[in-house]
């Protein structure tokens, strides 16, 4: 599933249509497209994994899922998979395998913009108190719950724990005031630093715990292990690691 700095990314590479028109939608997402021919596209926000294009009272929310996809000006993938293609005046944005939504502009003040860990306006007390109030959330699943980490997904929320020396299946409650602190500036920082090393073309590179076979640290076996209700991926080290 792309995390929030690769969905950076893209909305980096569909900025140059802002100000332009739709001339054309096409895809097989089930939305009324018509509605989108005409309309200039005003802005692009962003809320963690979700993509908003907004227009004159309607916007179109875009979240790749696990395999979504997108291209610009080039359709190089087949039609099938093609939830969500628009034509502007100058260029194309191909969405692929991906959520589609048609949504009134008034739903975008449902949204609690400060829980994205990458926007300017994220607030880390907001977050601290969103943790608190929930003391028996496993830590991988809050680091992966979109309504308090909008953005982390499943490598971010390795390496940071990794980073942090904490285990998956930890206990908010049970952190120390310190490891609560770091967990929320961890979280931050990697998703910055991540974005960094995409631009970069070495990500992989830098992982120290993803879909790694031994702890850097220790020399011995990650465990590897489904955890959390969110049921992902975790790999950690059970020596460098502690389990609160």
């Amino acid at each position: 599933m792309p995390e929030g700095p690769s969905i950076l990314l893209m909305k980096e590479d569909l900025q140059k249509f802002v100000g332009k028109k739709v001339i054309t939608a096409v895809g097989n997402a089930k939305i009324d497209r018509d509605l989108l021919i005409g309309k200039t596209l005003k802005e692009i926000r962003l809320y963690g994994k979700q993509t908003y294009l907004i227009f004159d009272e309607i916007n179109v929310r875009i979240h790749l899922l696990m395999f979504g996809s997108y291209e610009i000006d080039q359709q190089t993938k087949p039609d099938n998979n093609l939830r969500l293609g628009l034509s502007f005046q100058n260029g194309k944005a191909f969405f692929y395998t991906c959520s589609v939504k048609l949504l009134p502009n008034d739903f975008l003040k449902t949204i609690d913009w400060e829980a994205d860990v990458m926007s300017n306006i994220w607030n880390p007390e907001k977050t601290k108190n969103k943790l608190r109030s929930n003391p028996e959330m496993m830590v991988c699943d809050a680091l992966m719950n979109q309504d308090i980490f909008s953005g982390v997904g499943n490598i971010i929320k390795n390496e940071v724990l990794f980073r942090i020396a904490v285990q998956p299946e930890s206990l908010v409650g049970n952190l120390p005031p310190k490891k609560l602190n770091d967990l929320i500036t961890e979280a931050r920082n990697y998703s910055f630093e991540f974005l960094k090393w995409k631009r970069e073309f070495v990500l992989k590179k830098h992982w120290k715990a993803h879909q790694k076979k031994n702890c850097p640290k220790c020399g011995r076996p990650l465990i590897k292990k489904i955890t959390g209700k969110s049921k992902r991926r975790s790999f950690f080290c059970e020596t460098d690691q502690k389990l609160y």
